[in-house]
């Protein structure tokens, strides 16, 4: 103890640096990960999006974009949204760290959802008026591939926790897309299905049918329907709590149904205002949050008692809303090794290689 405090006595201004370093770094760090937790919700008749912050239940910026936004997703390093332009047939590219859109890329005709990779690589975007999905390099923000689905109308798209499968909704079924060759390799036949949402492990979709007041529930192992639940209500879009538990649907009736992915039944049925649209769960599974497209809010859900604790004044008619995807990938390469790239769940690998080309895209982006 005495030779270290010796040291530290003669090296006082070279540990004041480092005191201040690491202060700075800590300050650094605490924005980031405040910056990571903010969600970003697209309002369609403003043509803008709204930024949330959770700690205070404001909108600390409002973000210009192109003409009728609807689906939005967050890189998994938290630094970019991408916003479906519906009107405008593009997509923006908002760095998150600066809230301005950085980049404008082209796509298909009436461009509605969003999904990105587990690893950032590829963002997928549904392409209603050409029955495509448009697929983006986020390294190049440039459209590398177009994908016809073979169902009318794509809408919702959600990708598993591998990377492996994009699950798209349209008027005539379930497409399901290969990311590896990019190519449609089953089609789930349902009417009237419209929101997808992934379980974390990546072994079901729910999906709901809204003429049909039912969540279907897919097995992606088989691609078949293994599960009708009954809602009574007509559903709009779903979103699953990083633990899987628990499934949050947005009802056009006015309210949000909680299933129990367990038993697949309700847990719990609220009322959250006139038209609620987009779902979304925080990264820590504690909030969900619901656009209101009928009177410009966001309603944010306490998922453990399933109350309304705040009500969040956006835009004009709010679609979507984005979170940044919890991922328990590597965060470095000797993670990877040694039979270390078993052990992730979100992505999954199925070699040491594909973990380590994981770790160097992020590391890029």
């Amino acid at each position: 103890m005495t030779n270290l405090t010796q040291k530290l006595s003669k090296q006082f201004f070279g540990v004041g640096v480092r005191v201040v370093t690491l202060a700075l770094f800590l300050f650094v760090f605490g924005a980031s990960a405040a910056l990571a937790q903010r969600g970003y919700v697209t309002n369609f008749n403003d043509n803008t999006v709204s930024v949330i912050d959770p700690a205070t239940n404001s909108v600390p910026a409002t973000i210009p974009v192109g003409t009728g936004p609807r689906g939005v997703a967050i890189t998994p390093n938290s630094a970019f949204a991408y916003v479906a332009n519906e009107g405008s047939n593009n997509v923006s590219v908002i760095s998150t760290a600066s809230n301005a859109v950085v980049a404008t890329v082209p796509v298909g005709s009436q461009p509605f959802g969003v999904a990105i990779t587990p690893n950032g690589a590829f963002t997928y975007v549904t392409n209603r008026a050409d029955d495509s999905v448009s697929v983006i390099n986020t390294a190049t923000d440039s459209v590398t591939t177009t994908i016809i689905t073979g169902i009318t109308l794509p809408s919702s798209i959600a990708i598993t926790p591998s990377g492996a499968f994009a699950y798209v909704t349209g008027s005539g079924g379930v497409a399901v897309i290969d990311t590896a060759t990019n190519t449609v390799t089953a089609t789930v036949p349902a009417s009237s299905v419209i929101g997808v949402a992934i379980t974390p492990n990546g072994a079901f979709a729910y999906v709901t049918r809204f003429q049909n007041s039912e969540i279907i529930v897919i097995s992606t192992a088989t691609n078949t329907v293994v599960q009708h639940i009954l809602l009574g209500l007509a559903p709009n879009e779903i979103a699953i709590t990083p633990n899987g538990a628990f499934a949050y649907v947005s009802s056009s009736e006015g309210g949000v149904g909680v299933i129990n992915t367990a038993t697949n039944t309700f847990a719990a049925a609220l009322g959250v205002g006139p038209e609620p649209q987009g779902v979304a769960i925080d990264p820590s599974g504690t909030f969900a949050y619901v656009a209101i497209q009928g009177n410009n809010t966001v309603a944010k859900i306490n998922t453990t008692t399933n109350t309304v604790v705040a009500t969040i004044a956006v835009g004009s008619r709010p679609q979507f809303i984005a979170f940044p995807v919890p991922t328990q990938g590597p965060a470095n390469k000797d993670q990877c090794k040694d039979g270390g790239w078993q052990t992730f769940t979100n992505p999954t690998f199925s070699n040491q290689g594909q973990c380590i080309k994981f770790v160097n895209h992020m590391d890029e982006h």
